[in-house]
């Protein structure tokens, strides 16, 4: 009788961390750290609103369903993040990267719609 090798599974190992840098403001720039995002859930929104307080940032995102013309609906907000300043400014960094990134590769980003849309053309007839 054949013997079944035993099946194993790999275990995760964590993201090698480098060594402390001599400035604190480097070691924080080059320290990894693991994220678990099995519990993160995804959505869509085409509407961001941000106000706040002099403490916090409150960040609230929705589905707009009539980006042009009229708005005759609410908005629904369906998520809301609340940041302190120092990780709003820490996000404003990572998304202007984020951005510039894709802007090199694909050109400029146009925001507003008015001039990315194409006038229809009249039909004669």
């Amino acid at each position: 009788m054949a013997k079944t090798p035993e099946k194993t599974e790999a275990t995760p190992q964590p993201a090698p961390v480098p060594a402390p840098a001599s400035d604190p403001a480097q070691a924080q720039r080059t320290q990894q750290m693991q994220v678990d995002a099995s519990k993160a859930q995804a959505c869509y929104s085409n509407f961001c609103r941000v106000t706040g307080t002099p403490e916090e940032l409150i960040i609230d995102f929705g589905l707009n369903s009539q980006p042009m013309g009229v708005q005759t609906e609410a908005i629904h907000v369906t998520q809301r993040i609340i940041v302190n300043y120092f990780t709003a400014k820490r996000l404003l960094s990572a998304l202007h990267m984020s951005v510039q990134r894709h802007e090199s590769a694909f050109g400029v980003l146009e925001t507003d719609v008015q001039k990315r849309v194409k006038p229809s053309v009249l039909r004669q007839g």
